[in-house]
């Protein structure tokens, strides 16, 4: 592929990359931004349609020397790649501190039907959750505890947000996501494919109790919730079971990743345990 030129703020590549910014311009295009190093290397591995999900990469020349290695690769997979300024760089990316490296990615969510078709034993269903950090955070507990996809409802943000791509530190292009599934279509489908379905809300049963009498060792559905409301009646009213994380301390509450990174580790580890295991969240 040669090597990479630096180009102009005004190319028509540059203005067609800062549209991606904004999600009108993402759905129409079918593209999306990502950013910074881990990100980049894990899109020029991740595969569309047999094609590298990165199209496009931007660099500045230091951040260009400094991983070289990423670079090469790109160009090794056939992606153009631009030398580029910093403050081009800095409206890519739209961060307080660019690391230099800007990806424009094919979209890659699945269809719901495929993720249920391959049997999944743990999924996180993203329901009425409409902060982007916290969207990308859930996907990166997901990918953490070995979750086999994570579905975002049509009620929950965009998984495309820039400030999600960026939270999921490259979980993004680990596991399998399905997007705009209403949440009764979803707890519908995952019941019928032997998933039993929790909600997790402050509402319900101590999870604790629920590892205790090994009840969880199937495969499982969580449905989180928005951090300030919770999950509306009607949207716990469609779980087998609703749970929540016991709160042993004094702490008022938890924040959505970290009760999502609670519920879901316990599910892979009693999952894992043959016959069940006991509590996980016990002091």
């Amino acid at each position: 592929m040669g090597t990479p030129e630096l180009i102009s703020p005004r190319s028509p590549r540059v203005i067609a990359a800062r549209r991606l910014a904004k999600r009108n311009f993402r759905v129409k295009e079918r593209r999306f931004i990502a950013e910074g190093p881990q990100a980049v290397r894990e899109a020029i591995e991740h595969r569309s349609g047999g094609e590298p999900t990165l199209i496009e990469l931007f660099a500045t020349v230091e951040a260009a020397e400094r991983h070289a290695e990423i670079v090469e690769a790109a160009l090794a997979a056939g992606v153009r790649v631009h030398y580029a300024e910093d403050d081009v760089i800095a409206e890519l990316s739209q961060t307080v501190t660019p690391q230099g490296l800007v990806g424009v990615c094919r979209f890659l969510d699945s269809p719901f039907e495929e993720i249920l078709a391959a049997r999944p034993k743990l999924i996180a269903v993203l329901a009425h959750v409409r902060d982007p950090g916290n969207a990308g955070t859930v996907l990166r507990c997901a990918d953490a505890a070995g979750a086999d996809a994570v579905v975002l409802t049509d009620a929950s943000v965009d998984l495309y947000n820039p400030k999600s791509v960026r939270a999921s530190v490259g979980s993004l292009f680990h596991l399998p996501v399905a997007v705009g599934v209403p949440v009764e279509q979803a707890a519908r489908g995952l019941r019928d494919a032997g998933v039993r379905v929790l909600a997790a809300d402050g509402a319900g049963v101590d999870l604790d109790a629920e590892l205790d009498r090994g009840a969880m060792g199937t495969p499982t559905a969580w449905i989180f919730g928005n951090e300030a409301w919770g999950l509306p009646e009607e949207t716990r009213a469609l779980a087998d079971a609703v749970v929540r994380v016991p709160i042993h301390g004094k702490a008022e509450s938890l924040n959505l990743a970290t009760a999502a990174a609670v519920c879901l580790y316990a599910s892979a580890r009693a999952q894992r345990a043959a016959g069940g295991c006991r509590s996980v969240t016990s002091s």
